[in-house]
């Protein structure tokens, strides 16, 4: 069954080099929501044809960009839609629930937000290892400092937007920076936000792809090194 808002929302998703993986994720979100863009990120496997075959919109880069170039992509593309009123981003790799996704959305109207930001620490259904866990800690205080912007989880995928902030938010850091680049905007456009509990399920290949220790390096060096 579809959710209430699956027509007036586009889900974004970057990839680059997913494989089959992409096709079963599209498919669960076209399961609850109607309107997908996969933004393919230069890649060099069949994640482009997989996307399609799964039902997604397909818009490619040439080469590889960066997940931030990616996503403000397909935000871009996404608001050509004259219809469209949610705009909701969505990692890949299979770590994201369509139902966090299904109550972010409706929540933007209900409370009068322009974005929510996922946070994996609002409860503790997600296990994201003692590193990884202090990295993400160390960001969201780096950028309480530098934004003001009070957060528990500032480099979570999981966001839901209206269009407003869809519009708004500027996007120059291509790489893990965009994240950052995200709560400032918050900030400067002085954007009504908030945060939602998400579940994001961490798998052997979501940890291949996204949530290694060089990842969380990547994380800390994209925040001081602009």
């Amino acid at each position: 069954m579809k959710s209430q808002v699956a027509d007036d929302t586009w889900i974004v998703i970057p990839l680059f080099n997913e494989g089959p993986v992409i096709r079963g994720v599209v498919q669960t979100v076209l399961e609850k929501f109607d309107k997908v863009v996969c933004v393919d990120d230069g890649s060099t496997d069949d994640s482009a044809a997989e996307a399609a075959a799964g039902g997604a919109i397909v818009v490619q880069h040439p080469i590889n960009l960066g997940a931030g170039a990616a996503i403000r992509t397909g935000l871009d593309y996404a608001l050509q839609d004259p219809t469209a009123r949610h705009f909701v981003t969505f990692d890949a790799d299979g770590q994201h629930q369509v139902g966090d996704a299904i109550d972010m959305v409706a929540r933007l109207d209900v409370e009068g937000l322009d974005i929510i930001i996922g946070s994996r620490f609002l409860d503790d259904r997600t296990k994201p290892g003692t590193i990884k866990k202090a990295v993400l800690r160390t960001a969201v205080l780096f950028e309480r400092l530098s934004t003001g912007i009070q957060l528990t989880d500032a480099h979570c995928g999981l966001r839901a937007l209206n269009r407003r902030a869809a519009t708004l938010i500027e996007i120059t850091q291509n790489r893990m920076a965009h994240a950052t680049e995200i709560v400032a905007e918050i900030s400067r456009h002085d954007l009504a936000y908030a945060e939602h509990p998400v579940h994001i399920l961490y798998t052997d290949y979501s940890r291949a792809k996204g949530q290694s220790v060089w990842n969380s390096v990547n994380i800390i060096s994209d925040l001081f090194v602009k």
